[in-house]
């Protein structure tokens, strides 16, 4: 059996990709490593904030594993928040406030377009590869919806007249950034026996 470590603390997560893997292969979540606190993210790219959380793995734990890093980015705002999508109203990490923080700034922009990005670093035997997983969308003028976290009911993708704070989970996960970055990683972890 093969063992990666994904750097999240999120249980659901986990078993979604325990779900997908093929059977020599079984992701463990970082506690099992005996780690609770928060993974460093000080990088100034999603590819960047992957990758050092995966490296705080290996450099601390010495094991392979695998992280994700998400962002939304607004063509109107230049690609903000990006990186910065979790704090874009601040440390607290308020999602009312960060999406309210994005309305705001879109007051009066007629370009509402915006796409999801998620990427995935790997570290596995010693080399670092990345995939990424991207919806496009636009910005709502009002959220709409109580499903989903974060800029889910501001954020409606196309080829669909609801948000991802609207749809049912079953059809915002197989659409999802997230969802796409993870086949790949999925798929290349096939390719590795």
């Amino acid at each position: 059996m093969m063992v990666l470590y994904f750097a999240t603390g999120n249980q659901h997560k986990i078993d979604e990709v325990n779900a997908l893997l093929p059977g020599h292969w079984r992701v463990e979540p970082i506690s099992a490593l005996g780690f609770s606190g928060e993974l460093p993210e000080n990088q100034d790219t999603l590819e960047g904030n992957a990758k050092e959380k995966v490296a705080y793995l290996v450099q601390h734990f010495g094991v392979d594993g695998f992280s994700e890093d998400t962002g939304l980015e607004i063509d109107a705002l230049d690609g903000r928040p990006g990186v910065y999508s979790a704090r874009y109203a601040g440390a607290d990490k308020s999602a009312t406030a960060n999406m309210d923080k994005v309305l705001h700034d879109m007051e009066g922009k007629t370009n509402r377009k915006a796409r999801f990005r998620t990427v995935v670093a790997l570290h596995l035997h010693g080399t670092y590869h990345f995939f990424e997983g991207i919806v496009d969308g636009q910005i709502t003028t009002l959220p709409q919806g109580k499903g989903g976290f974060g800029y889910d009911p501001i954020f409606r993708p196309d080829g669909y007249t609801e948000t991802f704070g609207q749809l049912p989970p079953s059809v915002k996960q197989s659409i999802s950034h997230r969802a796409k970055a993870i086949q790949q990683l999925i798929a290349f972890l096939r390719q590795q026996s």
